[in-house]
């Protein structure tokens, strides 16, 4: 069964909390050459049957109305079987 995933990432103009955290507990821990960390989210939908152009049209629906909130997140990525589609 194909598996197609889904990369949601705060926008780049707002700030990244979890992402900012993480970036300065890094540097304590003496990885310090690493900058701007940025936590997103990923989501991996397992479909049943051939991944049509119908399903990722709905799959690019559920990205922008359900798995991200516009107001804050972009879709960054979509790919079917690691092969990157067009996410909008």
């Amino acid at each position: 069964m194909p598996t197609i995933v889904v990369d949601v990432m705060p926008k780049a103009e707002l700030l990244d909390p979890q992402g900012k955290a993480t970036t300065g507990a890094l540097e304590r821990l003496g990885h310090g050459k690493f900058e701007n960390v940025r936590i997103g989210k990923r989501f991996e939908l397992t479909v049943q049957g051939e991944v049509t152009e119908a399903v990722l049209a709905e799959v690019r629906q559920m990205a922008d109305e359900i798995l991200s909130n516009s107001v804050i997140e972009d879709v960054v990525a979509i790919s079917v079987d690691g092969v990157a589609v067009e996410a909008r």
